[in-house]
C-alpha cells in the first residue's frame, strides 16, 4: 500500500469542491481527521448531482431542447470530474483519471441510450445497453482494485448495475410520457445513489481509519 498523505479526507472535500459552507473550519493540510458524516454527505451530494444533471440532460433530449441539453451535459462531465477527484488523495492522479474515464464512458452510454430511445432505434439501444454493462464491470474492477479488502467486485457491480437500470427506466418513462411513474422513480434513484455513496465512504473509512473520526 502506498504512503498515506496527511489529511487526505480533508483534501477530498477540497477537490470535490465542497470545502466551504459546512466545511469552513477545515483546510487542506489540517491535521484533524474529518468526521465520517462529513465525508458521507460529500459523496452523497456528488452522486446526487450525477443523477440530477443526467436527468436534466435526458429530459431536454426527450423534449428536443438542445441548448439546455448541452448545458446539462457539461454539468454531468464536471460532476464526473468531481467524483473522480475524491480518490486522488488516496490513490493518486492516475487512478483519478482512470475513474474519470470510466464515469464519462458511463454517461456517454446513457446519452447514447437516451438518443436511441427518443429516435425509436432499437439496435443503437441494444448497443448502448451492452456498453453500459461492460462499463459496470469496469467500474467494479476499478474499485475492487484500489480497495480489495472492503469493496468486492460483486458488491460494486450490483450497486452500479442497479444504478444503470434506474437511468434506463427513467429514460423509457420520459419516452412514454409516464410522468406519474417518473415521480416514483426519482426518490428510488436518489436513495440508491445514497447507498452507493455510503458504501464507498464505509470502505474508505475501513481502509484509511486514521483519516477519519
Amino acid at each position: 500500500m502506498s504512503t498515506i498523505h496527511p489529511s487526505m479526507a480533508v483534501l477530498v472535500l477540497a477537490l470535490a469542491g465542497l470545502v466551504g459552507c459546512d466545511y469552513e473550519s477545515h483546510a487542506v493540510g489540517d491535521t484533524n481527521p474529518v468526521r465520517v458524516s462529513e465525508m458521507k454527505q460529500s459523496l452523497r451530494n456528488l452522486w446526487l448531482g450525477h443523477i440530477y444533471w443526467v436527468q436534466h440532460a435526458v429530459l431536454n433530449n426527450a423534449t428536443n431542447s438542445p441548448a439546455e441539453r448541452n448545458a446539462a451535459e457539461k454539468e454531468v462531465v464536471a460532476n464526473a470530474q468531481q467524483i473522480a477527484n475524491t480518490v486522488t488523495p488516496f490513490y493518486g492522479e492516475a487512478r483519478s483519471e482512470q475513474l474519470f474515464t470510466l464515469l464519462t464512458s458511463h454517461v456517454a452510454a446513457i446519452k447514447e441510450y437516451s438518443e436511441a430511445t427518443v429516435a425509436g432505434h432499437t439496435r443503437p439501444q441494444d448497443a448502448a445497453l451492452a456498453r453500459l454493462a461492460s462499463n459496470v464491470d469496469d467500474i467494479a474492477v476499478f474499485f475492487n482494485g484500489v480497495n480489495p479488502s472492503y469493496l468486492s467486485k460483486d458488491t460494486v457491480r450490483g450497486l452500479i448495475a442497479a444504478h444503470v437500470a434506474h437511468h434506463v427506466l427513467q429514460i423509457n418513462q420520459y419516452k412514454k410520457k409516464e410522468y406519474a411513474r417518473l415521480e416514483e422513480t426519482w426518490p428510488m434513484m436518489r436513495q440508491h445513489v445514497y447507498l452507493i455513496a455510503d458504501t464507498l465512504t464505509a470502505a474508505l473509512v475501513k481502509q484509511f481509519p486514521s483519516e477519519f473520526s
